[in-house]
């Protein structure tokens, strides 16, 4: 397929069509920032030498509560994990425990850089839960935008060939919201080409949608029914790619591709009952 860099501004942008994005993520930024005030958290955990290496974590009370591991969108280039504080303390009450990561942001980290940070950072938790109070033996992985992207990318990932004394399922589900699983189309959107600067051979390896996952975990994916016909394709496309893993997508009416995460952290959504009942299968 051709895609025209018309075509990709209109289904790929998702800031420019949601004119009151500036007050969606001003309003995360606060809600994240009451939530740390208010919440014991661990913050800026190093779990490499990098400035953009740091991951925030809010612990569960039990020191066998599963992990939930929360990867921000942004194209890859924008966010931050201070943002989503807020997703938090929903499933700390339900005696799950969260970390919040962040990574090197493109363009001066390539996703390719990226993925390998999120290799460092699972791995990290993995061998740091005993002592950071969750089991390593229950990590999960959640991912809105480009962190869905990059969730999948944690269960395509060879962990005892990236590191020998890693499991093969360290990662034991995911839950994958409004994601982009083929990256091609992305090499022709110009609001992107500066900051990505991908090829189509680069997108071809950093598609999950073309990689066999690693595991038989399970996967659930959501999309907001208001965002653009691109990204509910994405959504089809990777339940296509990995049946084995994809349980269900969860329908989100009614809401575009920011408002959708919202739901994660609201325990009346089924996004919110998904993700639990991800950490608890």
């Amino acid at each position: 397929m051709k895609y025209s860099a018309e075509f990709c501004e209109r289904e790929y942008n998702a800031r420019a069509a949601i004119p009151e994005h500036p007050q969606i993520f001003a309003r995360w930024a606060e809600q994240a920032a009451a939530t740390r005030r208010l919440r014991a958290c661990l913050l800026d955990l190093a779990y490499g030498d990098t400035a953009g290496e740091r991951l925030d974590l809010f612990p569960a009370r039990s020191d066998t509560a599963p992990l939930l591991v929360f990867i921000h969108g942004g194209y890859w280039r924008s966010l931050d994990k201070s943002d989503f504080s807020w997703i938090a303390p929903p499933f700390v009450g339900h005696g799950v425990a969260v970390a919040l990561l962040n990574y090197g942001l493109a363009p001066k980290t390539p996703i390719e850089d990226i993925v390998r940070q999120m290799l460092r950072a699972h791995a990290w938790l993995y061998r740091n839960g005993d002592r950071l109070g969750f089991d390593p033996s229950r990590i999960y992985v959640a991912g809105h935008s480009a962190g869905a992207h990059l969730t999948a990318m944690m269960m395509a990932a060879l962990w005892p060939v990236y590191e020998p004394d890693l499991p093969a399922d360290l990662v034991k589900g995911g839950l994958a919201v409004s994601g982009i699983y083929d990256l091609e189309p992305l090499v022709h959107a110009a609001f992107l080409k500066d900051d990505l600067q991908l090829t189509v051979q680069r997108a071809q390896k950093l598609s999950p949608a073309r990689l066999p996952p690693a595991t038989d975990r399970p996967l659930y994916t959501a999309v907001g029914a208001l965002e653009s016909r691109e990204f509910r394709r994405q959504t089809a496309l990777i339940a296509k790619a990995w049946p084995r893993n994809v349980v269900r997508e969860v329908p989100m009416p009614g809401l575009h591709h920011l408002n959708v995460i919202d739901e994660l952290a609201n325990p009346a959504s089924p996004l919110f009952d998904a993700a639990l009942e991800l950490t608890r299968r």
